[in-house]
């Protein structure tokens, strides 16, 4: 019965994301976009963060890595999107492999500031390779030429056939990261961020396990990244900095870091929420801060988890009486 809800609410999301886009204006596409491409970002973390236990503060490095391996492929290369986002991710891996390496030899506070020490490397070089990466204006007139699929061709410069696109993504890496985390290897990645000890005593090798949940994540962010830059048209610095490495933190600890909703759930407070309240106030940072704060304080296991917790509490009482 709980599985027969469980899908029946993805698909009233997948109908109303279908809807969205077939009759919705320009900024409503842009928004949901945005939402859908964050959501990427967030469940390729939370394969991290929530399931094996480490916290990075440096995965703005690998959306960045998306985000110019896609823009110099378009520059140098081919501007086809499926090329570009082969690229974008093949180079967010690349680079998670190499930094993973390192940091997976530590945990906890240790493989945090690792993280984030590699990030803000990562980050210094894009602004200082200027011949290469722009500096600090970036690289800029990345267009979205047309989908060639054989027999057919989509125009991806409509706002509502890229969104379709995006869309197409955002429900392969859902699929995606639900047979991850449901398989054997998912598994043992929970049992890794329980009791590692055990875990190691049993024969399994923490470190390949840790650097195959570090480079999947990295995967998906970068994947993130070459999206956002499709969408935006040009890439920026600040997309490998630690203030957007914190993007994918606070998403999954709002939605719930140990629910497969919570990313997804994360990313539409975080953008929807953001965008009202600039809308009110130019302080609209502070106020920003004080509610995503009051959230985590007050939603003990997200939002999701607490609407979990909410259900079950019922539903005992139901049974009860």
């Amino acid at each position: 019965m709980k599985r027969f809800w469980t899908y029946g609410l993805y698909g009233l999301m997948v109908i109303a994301l279908i809807g969205i886009g077939l009759f919705s204006g320009r900024f409503v596409l842009y928004l949901t976009m945005r939402i859908m491409i964050l959501s990427i970002f967030a469940m390729g973390y939370n394969v991290l963060f929530g399931r094996t236990g480490l916290l990075s503060f440096g995965h703005g490095a690998f959306y960045a890595g998306g985000a110019y391996g896609l823009a110099l492929a378009a520059i140098h290369v081919s501007p086809h999107p499926l090329l570009g986002i082969v690229v974008a991710v093949a180079m967010a891996s690349l680079m998670a492999l190499i930094i993973g390496y390192f940091c997976v030899r530590h945990t906890e506070i240790y493989f945090a500031m690792l993280t984030l020490a590699f990030g803000m490397m990562v980050f210094s070089l894009i602004w200082n390779l200027r011949e290469i990466t722009g500096g600090d204006d970036g690289l800029v007139g990345i267009s979205r030429v047309a989908l060639s699929l054989g027999f057919f061709r989509i125009p991806l410069t409509k706002a509502g056939h890229y969104y379709f696109f995006v869309l197409a993504l955002f429900l392969f890496t859902l699929w995606t990261i639900h047979r991850i985390l449901h398989s054997p290897f998912g598994l043992v990645l929970s049992g890794i961020r329980e009791n590692d000890r055990r875990i190691e005593f049993a024969g399994v090798s923490l470190r390949n396990y840790r650097l195959a949940a570090f480079v999947i994540s990295g995967a998906f962010a970068g994947l993130a990244g070459g999206l956002g830059t499709l969408l935006e048209s040009n890439t920026a610095p600040f997309s490998a900095h630690w203030t957007n490495s914190a993007s994918p933190v606070l998403v999954s600890l709002i939605g719930g870091i140990h629910t497969f909703a919570g990313p997804v759930v994360g990313s539409l407070i975080f953008v929807v929420l953001r965008e009202i309240i600039e809308r009110f106030t130019h302080n609209w940072m502070l106020w920003f801060g004080i509610i995503l704060l009051v959230m985590i304080m007050g939603f003990r296991g997200g939002v999701v988890g607490a609407l979990s917790d909410l259900l079950k509490g019922k539903a005992r009482v139901l049974g009860g009486s």
